[in-house]
């Protein structure tokens, strides 16, 4: 049969759905879009930047710590160094002493011996007379009143200050590979984004070539129509004409109000998919979208790529990426583990300040210190929970080690799986080519021999049947291809890596 007229009559039926223009996107639009608006590929890079900011505290390790502490008490009573019973005794030294001096000299003067010699001599008698006068009692007093202040300590509004500074200068390799395994963190979190990527991407490709399979199906049920009423037109006037009989109209209407019912289901089939990758592609989901791989007679055919081997394939898959990089960091924990048992030595510096002054009499006004020294701390034994670390980050890289193994031979049978599957659509796309040109051939024949009057309604009817399964066939053997194509370059590594676009 004629493709002209064919494309007429669905140019015709298709003419109410082209008034406004509509939004094409390619392929790689979409893909573009999706990766720009997925939620779970944002939360992918947002652990990239967590995992950068986790980079940088690690590495912020090799530098000084520099702290300042302050701090302010309040106390209800002072320090008395010698207590209630000696301060009152150094209080009233004076008093005693005076007493003292008093009793010593009526001591001297009711002594037989010593009282008659002072008493016979002028000047001891003058000089004792003095001494008897003499206020001892006042400046004893207040000498001791000062040292009973000096040693009662006023704090009762006490004041510190510090400022610290600690320089790591071996930490046995923990603070290297704490540095080292944060940078792996976040090449792993680079690997699961990609990861993350080639997901969407697939995503993408299924839907977007799901709307494209049922846009041409579509396309195929408005031919399959236009066919119909057309022969339901020629029926018609042949019965009038008395070559067709009632019964062959009466056939032709049930098959073309069937392929009205079949169009129906296909346009909301198609609304609903277009709404599916609006949504996925971040977009309103009635945007009016038109894929560029819509409409066309054949459609494209991947382009051949020589096959990979199973280490290019193992280099390029963001999997194997990942546990890898989880396996060196699971190796920088055991050194992190084992530097706990290894001897720790740091530079300090300190600069304390204090009131009351400590360093002045206890007075109370500011006054500091300055310090320097080495700290060394040797861990002895602590339940050999460190030993416990090591053995355990040991054992968590040789399990990750084995699950590299495990999803290598997944991975092999996969591509192995895809490549047959790819070489199968391949067949299957060629075979269909060539049914759906014997379909035509078969159709445009029977519909010379109907109008001609040779050939029957049925015969006729079942000819577009088979032209529109063919047809059909020949579509799905397309989608399989172009999504066996996709599915094998994600599962080789070949998939597109996710630009600086991407990652914003």
């Amino acid at each position: 049969m004629k493709k002209d007229r064919i494309i007429a009559a669905a140019m015709l039926t298709f003419l109410p759905f082209c008034t406004e223009a509509r939004q094409v996107m390619t392929l790689q639009e979409c893909r573009d879009s999706a990766a720009a608006n997925n939620r779970s590929l944002k939360m992918a890079g947002q652990e990239i930047v967590i995992a950068e900011y986790g980079k940088r505290a690690a590495r912020a390790n090799y530098f000084p710590d520099i702290s300042i502490n302050a701090g302010y008490m309040y106390n209800t009573r002072d320090i008395d160094l010698i207590g209630q019973e000696r301060s009152e005794k150094l209080t009233n030294a004076g008093n005693a002493l005076q007493g003292a001096l008093a009793e010593g000299i009526g001591n001297l003067l009711a002594d037989p011996e010593t009282g008659s010699i002072i008493m016979n001599s002028p000047e001891m008698m003058k000089l004792l007379g003095k001494l008897s006068e003499t206020d001892v009692a006042g400046p004893a007093n207040a000498i001791g009143a000062e040292l009973n202040d000096a040693l009662h300590l006023d704090i009762s509004n006490m004041f510190l200050g510090t400022v610290s500074l600690r320089q790591p200068v071996f930490m046995g390799g923990k603070i290297v590979a704490a540095d080292k395994a944060a940078a792996l963190a976040g090449d792993l979190a680079e690997s699961r984004y990609e990861t993350e990527y080639r997901a969407v991407i697939s995503e993408v490709d299924r839907v977007y070539w799901q709307t494209v399979s049922l846009s041409e199906k579509l396309q195929l049920a408005r031919e399959y129509d236009a066919l119909l009423r057309q022969l339901l037109d020629d029926a018609e006037k042949m019965a009038a004409a008395g070559i067709a009989t009632e019964a062959d109209v009466l056939a032709v209407k049930v098959k073309a109000n069937e392929a009205a019912m079949m169009l129906t289901k296909a346009e909301n089939g198609v609304s609903l998919s277009r709404m599916l990758l609006c949504r996925i592609c971040g977009m309103d989901l009635n945007t009016d979208i038109e894929l560029a791989d819509e409409g066309l007679d054949r459609l494209q055919m991947p382009q051949a790529v020589p096959e990979m081997s199973n280490d290019e394939i193992f280099s390029s898959r963001p999997e194997i990426r990942s546990l890898e990089l989880a396996a060196e960091i699971y190796d920088r924990k055991t050194a992190i583990a084992r530097a706990d048992m290894i001897p720790h030595v740091a530079l300090t510096a300190n600069y304390i300040l204090s009131n009351p002054n400590v360093y002045n009499g206890f007075r109370n006004d500011f006054g500091g210190t300055f310090n320097v020294g080495v700290t060394v701390s040797i861990p002895i034994i602590h339940g050999c929970s460190a030993r416990q670390k090591v053995n355990k980050a040991k054992a968590e890289a040789v399990l990750t080690r084995y699950r590299i193994e495990d999803a290598k031979e997944t991975i092999s049978l996969q591509v192995s799986r895809l490549r047959m599957q790819h070489d199968e659509a391949l067949k299957k796309l060629a075979m269909a080519g060539s049914n759906l040109d014997s379909a035509e051939e078969n159709l445009r024949t029977a519909r010379i021999g109907f109008t001609e009057g040779t050939v029957p309604a049925n015969t006729v009817m079942q000819a577009q049947t088979a032209w529109m399964q063919a047809h059909s066939e020949y579509i799905d053997a397309g989608i399989e291809l172009q999504m066996c194509a996709s599915d094998l370059a994600i599962a080789e590594g070949r998939a597109p890596v996710p630009g600086t676009a991407a990652h914003e």
